[in-house]
């Protein structure tokens, strides 16, 4: 438990019941989660709470979104680069179109994009879609 809580520390976050709960679950996971996912996955857990917990973890960096295109936005835990200035960890997402999980792959990286005088970039996501070694087993 305090390996937790110094996780959430380290982010400036409060170690409250539900936080420790919500981070416990994610560590566990192996692949992205929505909020419904996670409000089913979990014992006892209010939709509203689950909310506010997950909004404070990507604020501060130890989360990130994911739309991956299926309408559903999921969430998984960012590497250590992430803080409250932003996410840092620009890389790969992957869609199986069987199961419907989409896993983070942080060792393939987004380049940085270029963009023209006056554009300015809010969010990077690369989604590839196909079939996982689970379901293509």
């Amino acid at each position: 438990m305090k390996h937790l809580e110094s996780k959430l520390t380290e982010k400036n976050i409060k170690p409250t019941a539900m936080r420790l709960v919500v981070l416990d679950f994610l560590l566990g996971q192996s692949s992205a989660q929505s909020l419904t996912d996670m409000e089913l996955k979990m014992e006892r857990t209010d939709r509203v709470t689950l909310y506010r917990t997950i909004r404070t973890f990507e604020e501060n960096g130890l989360v990130h979104r994911i739309e991956d295109g299926s309408g559903i936005t999921k969430f998984a835990l960012c590497a250590s680069g992430c803080d409250i200035e932003g996410h840092h960890d620009l890389h790969l997402h992957f869609y199986c179109t069987e199961c419907r999980e989409t896993h983070c792959l942080p060792k393939t990286i987004i380049p940085e994009i270029k963009l023209p005088k006056g554009y300015q970039s809010l969010e990077t996501q690369l989604i590839v879609k196909g079939i996982c070694g689970n379901c293509g087993s």
